[in-house]
């Protein structure tokens, strides 16, 4: 029985404690997982108390069943249907429903789980067809004993707006969670690394599973695909991504679902279509895309020289920058192409199918042609609405029209000069930054201090050891020094890389145990820009 003192006088409270103790001793659900009450601290209120009961409750109770399968035996789902005995407080009248749900709450005695309505329709189906409802209670309340009811429910009792009868809560597959039910499915010994965190590509889930888990490769994907509705095909990764391609696809097997790999999905409010097998897409990298984007100005000019189907080039275009976008996959250029247009960023955004280790100069040579020609983009576009309001109508006598809305026109002039070069491609990125050697060649004028603009940032995506010390930092700096021939060190984290050599390293994401994914970010030396090309 659930005592709460606070609804007494406090002369009251004395005369209760016997009460309290003979029934915390004798009620059955005292000393049961859910229902026991051990001596606490003087500061620990009957409430805190009831709390923890129903946490319990929740934690140890509602388990789904286990259904122990062996290797590659098949998903039954009918093996995880679950029936619960509880007590539920049958209303007289749907007047009142409100009022014992809100006081059944606040003493603790509805039930409270997760993606359970407490409300439902009384077991017996010709009361349930008049409408008539029951609310759920704590499983530490038992129909046929009274000593479990609390004053909310004898108070109910005897106004005769309610009884309490046995109820049977019936949970099925769908209730369960992904991981309820690979924990039921999988032995022990693999619970601790359950698959949980995937790659998602419009409707497909990319799954790169452990060697452990592949006896039930195929009842993981059948609940991946039960448990997430805008899931509908599952595959696994069966090669390392760039093992077999140079541009980062990989081999798959479909477990589950159709063998459909044309997808569509949005980042960064474009919407991107892509056959998944034949480009490279990430969506763990969404944050790392906007985290770069908002580095660009509008009006500035990005070079990215692996861009994939466009995830920093086509927002970036949004924003009214021009992008010089390369990739050297074919099916990517044409991914690029089509995206472009679908997005309308065609203006600022140009598609290119080249080596990056040739375009980082080729762009850097035709931005600059470009510019000295003055190409630009112009956008006209409707002025501000008019804060009058339309009262008159064309019939109206003396109907004055309203007069045709003002066209604002911006102009963007193309910058003779790259402000960002973004190379994604961490696996081997870091080995084209010698092609950043010569590129501005006699064209200091064009940089500080003649004028105000700074010699491009570059991003340079690369993996390096996980750790937690300055030792990937040091490996990352070496390896540009090695490619740049020019020394780096890091440098300033909040990239004011004003001073040559200083890189701000940024950890991206972790891929592997002892492997991370890290941006370096650097100045482009004066030294290495306008040396003399080989």
């Amino acid at each position: 029985m659930l005592w709460t003192p606070s609804k007494f006088h406090p002369s009251e409270l004395f005369s209760l404690v016997p009460k309290i103790y003979a029934h915390m001793k004798e009620a059955p659900f005292a000393h049961s997982t859910f229902g026991r009450m051990e001596a606490q601290s003087g500061t620990t209120s009957s409430v805190d108390a009831v709390k923890g009961q129903q946490e319990n409750v929740e934690m140890s109770f509602l388990r789904p069943p286990v259904v122990r399968l062996g290797a590659g035996a098949a998903l039954n789902r009918a093996l995880f249907t679950k029936k619960v005995d509880l007590a539920a407080a049958a209303i007289q009248s749907p007047k009142v429903i409100a009022h014992y749900r809100k006081a059944l709450q606040t003493s603790q005695e509805m039930l409270k789980v997760d993606r359970i309505s407490p409300i439902v329709s009384h077991p017996d189906k010709e009361l349930g067809a008049q409408g008539r409802k029951c609310i759920l209670l704590n499983p530490s309340v038992k129909a046929e004993e009274p000593t479990t009811w609390g004053p909310v429910i004898q108070e109910g009792i005897q106004k005769e707006e309610l009884t309490v009868i046995p109820y049977e809560l019936t949970l099925e597959y769908d209730y369960w969670t992904a991981r309820d039910t690979m924990e039921s499915v999988l032995p022990p010994e693999l619970h601790d690394e359950i698959p949980s965190g995937f790659n998602v590509a419009g409707h497909v889930a990319h799954l790169n599973l452990r060697d452990s888990y592949l006896s039930y490769k195929k009842v993981v994907a059948e609940i991946i695909l039960d448990k997430n509705p805008s899931i509908k095909t599952v595959i696994n990764k069966v090669d390392n991504v760039g093992a077999e391609s140079e541009f980062r696809t990989f081999q798959y097997e479909v477990l589950a679902g159709e063998d459909d790999l044309n997808v569509s999905c949005t980042e960064n409010n474009c919407s991107f279509n892509f056959d998944y097998s034949k480009v490279y897409w990430n969506s763990k990298l969404e944050y790392e895309h906007t985290r770069i984007i908002s580095f660009f100005k509008p009006g500035e000019v990005v070079c990215d020289v692996m861009a994939g189907i466009g995830p920093f080039a086509l927002p970036a275009g949004k924003k009214r920058v021009f992008v010089w976008a390369n990739d050297k996959n074919p099916e990517s250029y044409k991914c690029l192409k089509a995206n472009i247009q679908k997005n309308k960023v065609q203006d600022f955004v140009r598609p290119f199918c080249e080596d990056g280790l040739g375009f980082i100069r080729q762009a850097t040579d035709e931005i600059l042609a470009a510019s000295l020609k003055g190409e630009k983009v112009v956008i006209t576009k409707p002025g501000p609405r008019s804060k009058s309001k339309k009262t008159d109508k064309p019939t109206t006598p003396g109907f004055v029209p309203e007069p045709l809305k003002p066209l604002i026109t911006e102009t963007y002039p193309l910058p003779p000069t790259i402000s960002h070069f973004v190379m994604n491609l961490p696996a081997s990125a870091i080995e084209f930054v010698g092609s950043f050697k010569g590129i501005y060649q006699l064209q200091e004028s064009l940089f500080a201090p003649t004028t105000k603009t700074l010699l491009p940032l570059v991003h340079v995506h690369c993996f390096a050891l996980k750790a937690d010390d300055e030792r990937p930092l040091i490996d990352i700096c070496e390896k540009l020094t090695k490619y740049l021939g020019f020394p780096m060190k890091p440098g300033n984290i909040d990239y004011n890389l004003n001073g040559e050599g200083e890189v701000a390293i940024h950890n991206v994401r972790d891929v592997a145990p002892a492997k991370s994914m890290y941006c370096a970010t650097f100045r482009l030396p004066a030294a290495v820009a306008f040396a003399a090309r080989d």
